[in-house]
């Protein structure tokens, strides 16, 4: 029987996925959780064969439980609507067994598990074709650094002071990553960092 632990933080969907895996008789769902680090927690207490985990859930990500689950011996299994490159770059690095996206047919779900338990990584072949179109991160670390304190609300003064540089520097930074990023302002700055899956 191989065992599952689910995370995810629409309840509706927990419940429908929870149900459908229940169906298949070589597989039964040992725990659900609404968030990565109550999946960790139930991960380190259950230790099932598979965890599988969307990616963008409070308290702590999908990609963020898959991190920390990488010396684990349970096999990770990304379950998103998200085919972005930087989303599938991460959970590779973090050793992921498995990346498929919630549109896929329920069935294909069940024999990817068993795949993966054969010890065969699958990936959705739309993240395949993304991961290799060669669109990498233009921002400097620095510049990155900068964009994700704009992200968490901090003003140009809050910036220079965390940052240790001057106002003046902060304005060139955002004006680099506004003309780096090809957009006006600094919401849309954010909203394409995010959609490429680039913020870390």
């Amino acid at each position: 029987m191989i065992r599952i632990i689910i995370a995810e933080d629409q309840r509706m969907m927990l419940g429908a996925l929870g149900s459908l895996l229940d169906l298949e008789e070589d597989i039964e769902v040992v725990g659900q959780a609404p968030n990565g680090a109550e999946a960790i927690e139930l991960v380190n207490q259950l230790n099932p064969d598979v965890f599988i985990t969307d990616i963008e859930m409070p308290v702590k990500s999908g990609l963020d439980a898959a991190e920390e689950l990488k010396d684990h011996s349970c096999k990770v299994i990304i379950l998103t609507t998200f085919a972005r490159s930087g989303y599938f770059e991460r959970a590779r690095k973090a050793g992921v067994s498995g990346y498929l996206l919630k549109d896929s047919p329920s069935e294909d779900l069940a024999n990817s598990i068993r795949l993966i338990m054969d010890g065969r990584r699958i990936y959705a072949p739309e993240l395949v074709d993304l991961a290799y179109s060669g669109e990498d991160n233009p921002l400097t670390e620095r510049e990155h650094q900068v964009l994700e304190l704009i992200a968490t609300g901090k003003n140009t003064k809050e910036i220079a002071s965390e940052l240790y540089i001057t106002t003046g520097t902060v304005r060139n930074y955002i004006s680099v990553i506004l003309d780096k990023l090809d957009v006006t302002n600094r919401i849309e700055a954010i909203s394409r960092f995010k959609e490429k899956g680039w913020f870390k």
